[in-house]
């Protein structure tokens, strides 16, 4: 360590910004005796009770920092502070141990504890700073720990926190390689993450830790292809880079017909030949293996995916970052077919305006691209013009452009330029203009000569260095024609006074040597001349010297043996060890001797063979084999972690596997209990909403018409036969049902859901009515038929009136999923091949299966209730909406909240082999256990083969967590679907449940997270008694936020609905008309849990959480907010 950086440390000891710096003298031996006294002042500070002095302190640590001082010596100081309460001071001291946490290892250890304390904090920004540091000790011992944090991060609330455990899993790789296993369960969750924030990262980590595992990519494409433009930029490059690779894997080559059209023209080849009696049978031979080739040509057409990749990238051309346009260009030039390429030039080019450094990159990859493709750079000739200003690297690579890009109609424009540059003061650019000159010159026979003429006049430069380069390119180009140009040659000869370049006294050397018969009477003498400076030049001329004797040697033996001798006997004692050899080497092949070999009869075939003309290529033509814009192919060399791009397949992989099945991009919404008659709106009002939704979704709703319409027409006959005529109003039916025609697809794909579940509780619960009505139900299906005629393209698969009836919900159920979900909704309902009914063996044992129908979750019987519905009037139906009304005469099946229960996804069906398993928190009580969530479970045999022994093992749960397992399943049959319900008590936290669900062949690791509305039961309360328990429950357990709700959430009932959805709570009576109260306590322990929605003036509101547990107070701000604004 040097004194001065000694001195540097100790003066910045204790300074902050603003405050004068005291050096201390190296002379009084400071530099090798500790100074105790150093930053005491911030440690006292930092020691102190008062957190203003805290924060004062570490933001002078943190400042330092910053300015590259060591601040190492204060981490016992800092550390300590991990645990204060002052969030502000607390995030400072998260940054200082992220930046010393590796160093000081052993301290950073003992803290541990506090950091596992801080995974559980209500500020995700703790969270997630607690992660970041934990992931910083790179300590084995601390693995399991790791993996642990990483595993519940990934599955937090905050898509902040998720995105810092996917930064962190490539912490935990190098640190720990053995982990990978369970790294890539994470990675394959965070994948399904619908979040912009978390993708970019997460894709990281699958570069870093299993970029070979292209299968997790599969199901998730679409979903990236789609969130592109909505992911930070640096996560945009990453993903881009990504799916490059991926689409060179699954897609077939866009430009495939291309080397076939070039091979069918060759047939034209036979034309210029001889006009011998064979010619008409290789004409036949041609004409039969063109036919064969136009065989093979199959059209080709682009997969749709790929074709979504490209439209998705193309508009991050106009990105301001550089490395999103360059990543999107290489994306282009790797996938796109020739035709479409061309609009990444336009981008490119507009980069050339960029920083030096971007200018760089860019125009090594555009010098790569001309090679294949000139014709997208020739319109922008002029952008790649050199400027005085620009650095001599650039001004190289813009060079290769222009040399790459001329062609016969600009290659006078081109060479103009090239005079210019020859006058420049930077010699490295004029050697390269020189050089381009004779690519120029090569490439294009028409200006040879020209070119030729101009490199002469140079060798009357007065600058050696140009005169020397363009030595060495004429020396290339009179190789293709020399008896032409035997005056340049003399030329050139008499140049060897006066250029001293090692280079360019060799190339003339070698021209004299290997023309030496168009010049006799020169290359004796310029021997003469070499000979008597021959020890005193370089290794590379003293070569050409006695390459140049021997052939002279050869040719005109008479004049030169003697000095062919002289210079042998030279070399013979040179102190290059090559140069010796290739005189003794020489010296037994041109001297025949008793004892030389056969080689000398040869001697003259080998010395003057006929050279083939040097073939003049840019450096970057086989570059393209790099992925463009990667490090390599910067390099020309292969980079640590560079990932090969891989060639295209010979044919398509199945299209199938990046298709997800419709419910699992609806978010496996599906309605497990019918709608309670008191819940519906008879009002006019939603239809008129629905009906001014309709132009929205309108534009692209007939594509998906053919693939539902065969559906429709074979549901429609069953349909209506078995159970239509169970309805419980008649009344309206025709005006409604012509309205229906004005619903979305979307709203049709659910209701069939709710339709077929209907149909089979009425089914149980009402057979006499049936029969009473059975009038009703065939002058439906004449309705029914006429209207399918009308609008052949409709889309609906059912016949009943019921439609009409689950209007209202499912128009509220639909209007909290976002514009994006319903456009894939759309796609998967493009892509999914129309299901076929199962045909019915009797009426009442079986119905026919809908499109999305996943559960055959019975409700309970129940006693007949008489329909209240037409006696409620509308301000009683909002009154008692969300309300769980404790009657022994209403089932639960008949009292669930309106809206509808979200289906999770436990198991997949190729996960599981076979076997898929989905789950929903069905929000009624667990009798075997009250303090438990319950949680139904429905189970699908999928295989060809039956299922035995469904059970639970190797439970794994959270301290205080409790699990009762749903009875063992002992046969499951092929094709059938089974239901179970488990309680799960989850202490009233968020933490998932571990377990093995286990068959008689197999095992499946699954966990079960419940969001945090499913932590409660709803409670009734009268308005005094909410106004009473609120005001007990202030100050830290009172959350407020202000909100701007959603366009189509601005009427009491949609707030309820979504509030009831999001949280399982009750509605509390309320006199007030811009208020919405809610009620309901947390499962296990009974704390109390109320809700505020206070309406405003256009469409703001003000929400208020009164909880006794905080943390679930703050989660569910959060949930509440995003149903409210979304």
């Amino acid at each position: 360590m040097s004194s001065s950086s000694a001195f540097n440390d100790e003066k910045g000891g204790s300074s902050s910004v603003g405050e004068p710096e005291y050096g201390h003298d190296p002379a009084s031996g400071g530099i090798f005796s500790s100074d105790y006294k150093r930053h005491d002042d911030l440690k006292e500070m930092l020691d102190s009770n008062k957190d203003s002095l805290k924060l004062e302190a570490m933001k002078r640590i943190v400042a330092m920092i910053a300015r590259g001082k060591n601040a190492s010596d204060l981490f016992p100081a800092v550390v300590k502070n991990v645990a204060c309460k002052n969030i502000e001071v607390k995030k400072l001291v998260y940054v200082y141990l992220v930046r010393y946490a590796e160093e000081q290892q052993d301290l950073a250890l003992l803290s541990i504890s506090t950091f596992q304390r801080g995974l559980k904090d209500p500020n995700q920004l703790i969270r997630a700073s607690a992660l970041r540091v934990l992931s910083s000790i790179r300590v084995t011992i601390i693995v399991p720990i790791m993996m642990l944090a990483i595993k519940e991060a990934a599955s937090d609330m905050s898509p902040y926190v998720r995105k810092t455990a996917a930064h962190a899993i490539p912490k935990l790789y190098s640190l720990d390689p053995e982990q990978k296993d369970q790294l890539i369960e994470v990675i394959e969750k965070l994948l399904a993450d619908k979040t912009t924030l978390v993708a970019g990262s997460v894709v990281m980590a699958f570069e870093e830790v299993c970029p070979e595992r292209i299968d997790l990519i599969h199901k998730n494409y679409r979903k990236l292809c789609n969130l592109l433009i909505d992911v930070e930029e640096w996560g945009q490059v990453v993903i881009i880079n990504m799916l490059t690779r991926y689409a060179r894997t699954q897609f077939l080559n866009p430009n495939m017909n291309e080397s076939l059209l070039e091979e069918g023209s060759g047939g034209d080849k036979t034309f210029y030949g001889s006009d011998d009696d064979s010619d008409e049978e290789e004409d036949e031979k041609d004409k039969k293996e063109e036919a064969h080739a136009m065989a093979k040509r199959k059209p080709y057409v682009m997969d749709p995916d790929h074709r979504l990749l490209l439209r998705n990238t193309k508009p991050l051309l106009q990105s301001r970052n550089a490395a999103v346009v360059m990543a999107v260009a290489q994306l282009y030039f790797h996938l796109a077919p020739k035709a479409e390429v061309g609009v990444i030039a336009k981008a490119l080019v507009r980069l050339l305006r960029s920083h030096s450094e971007v200018q760089y990159v860019v125009l090594q990859n555009v010098a790569t691209m001309t090679i294949k493709r000139r014709g997208m750079f020739e319109p922008y000739l002029k952008s790649f013009y050199i400027r005085s200003t620009d650095p001599t690297q650039i001004k190289v690579l813009k060079l290769e452009v222009l040399t790459n890009l001329a062609n016969e109609t600009n290659i006078s424009t081109i060479l103009r330029e090239f005079q210019t540059y020859i006058k420049s003061m930077d010699k490295d650019f004029v050697a390269a203009t020189i050089q381009a000159i004779g690519r120029c010159a090569t490439n294009i026979g028409e200006v040879r000569d020209t070119c030729l003429n101009g490199l002469v006049q140079l060798l009357s430069n007065r600058d050696e260095l140009v005169v020397a380069e363009s030595v060495v390119v004429i020396k290339k180009l009179l190789q293709m024609q020399p008896e032409k140009h035997s005056d340049i040659i003399k030329h050139m000869a008499k140049l060897t006074d006066n250029i001293q370049v090692p280079m360019a006294r060799a190339s003339i050397l070698w021209l004299i040597g290997e023309y030496c018969e168009h010049v006799p009477k020169i290359a004796p003498d310029v021997l003469r001349k070499m000979a008597k400076s021959f020890t005193n030049e370089e290794d590379i001329v003293k070569l050409q010297i006695i390459n140049l004797a021997a052939k002279l040697y050869l040719t005109n033996s008479k004049q030169t043996k003697l000095l062919t001798q002289y210079v042998l006997n030279l070399a013979k004692y040179d102190q290059n060890y090559d140069i010796r050899d290739r005189a003794r080497f020489i010296r037994q092949l041109i001297v025949p001797t008793e004892k030389s070999g056969a080689l000398s009869k040869y001697a003259k075939k080998l010395f003057l063979a006929l050279k083939p003309a040097p073939v003049l290529e840019s450096p970057f033509k086989d570059r393209d084999h790099f992925q463009l814009g990667s490090l390599s192919h910067l390099l020309n060399a292969k980079a640590g972690g560079y990932q090969e791009l891989p060639d295209w397949p010979e044919a398509a992989p199945d299209p199938s596997v990046r298709n997800v099945e419709v419910f699992t991009l609806l978010e496996r919404v599906t309605t497990l209990t019918s709608v309670p008659e008191w819940t519906k709106c008879s009002s006019r009002e939603k239809r008129k909403e629905k009906k001014v939704e309709k132009p929205f979704y309108s534009d692209s709703e007939g594509e998906s018409g053919p693939t539902e319409s065969a559906d429709s027409e074979s549901d429609s006959a069953s349909g209506s036969e078995s159970g239509s005529g169970s309805e419980e109003s008649g009344t309206g039916s025709e005006s409604e049902e012509s309205e229906e025609g004005s619903e979305s697809e979307e709203e049709e794909e659910e209701d069939e859901d709710e339709k077929d579940k209907k149909k089979k509780k009425k089914k149980e619960l009402k057979k006499p009515v049936q029969e009473s009505e059975s009038e009703q139900s065939s002058e439906e299906e004449r309705k029914l038929q006429r209207k399918i005629k009308q609008r052949k393209s409709d889309t609906e698969s059912e016949s009943d009136e019921e439609d009409s009836e689950s209007e209202s919900s499912q128009s509220e159920s639909e209007d909290s999923e976002s514009e994006a979900e319903v456009k894939k909704k759309k796609k998967a309902a493009e892509s999914k091949p129309p299901s076929k009914p199962v045909k019915k063996e009797s009426k009442k044992e079986k119905k026919e299966m809908s499109l999305l129908d996943l559960d055959d979750f019975e409700p309970t019987p129940s006693p007949q209730v008489t329909p209240v519905n037409t006696f409620l009037s509308n301000s009683l139906v909002t009154d008692l909406e969300g309300l769980s009304l404790s009657d022994a005469v209403l089932s639960p099946a008949t009292i669930a909240p309106s809206s509808a229960l979200k289906s999770y996804e436990l198991l997949h069906r190729i996960t599981g082999e076979g076997l898929s398993v989905e789950y929903c928190f069905s929000r009624q009580p667990f009798s075997p256990e009250v303090n438990m969530v319950a949680v139904q479970m429905q189970f699908t045999n999928n295989a060809t083969s039956e299922t035995k022994n469904l059970h639970m093992e190797d439970v794994k749960l959270q301290s205080g967590m409790r699990v009762k397992e749903f009875p063992e399943i002992e046969l499951l049959p092929a094709g059938e679907t089974a239901t179970a319900v488990m309680g799960i008590d989850f202490c009233d936290s968020t933490q998932a449940a571990n377990f093995q669900l286990c068959t008689h062949t197999r095992k499946f690791f699954v966990s079960i997270q419940p969001p945090v509305g499913e932590l409660m039961r709803p409670v009734f309360l009268t308005e005094n008694e909410f106004k009473k328990e609120q005001g007990q429950l202030m100050g830290m357990n009172e959350i407020t936020e202000k909100l701007t709700l959603d366009v189509n959430c601005r009427n009491e009932h949609a707030i309820v609905q979504r509030v009831t959805t999001a949280a399982n709570l009750s509605r509390v009576p309320c006199g007030s008309d811009i208020e919405c109260r809610f009620a309901g306590r947390t499962v296990s322990s009974s704390s109390l849990v109320l809700v505020t929605v206070a309406t405003k003036e256009e469409g703001a509101a003000q929400l208020t959480v009164n909880c006794e547990k905080m943390v679930i107070g703050t989660m569910l701000v959060k949930d509440i907010l995003l149903a409210l604004t979304q």
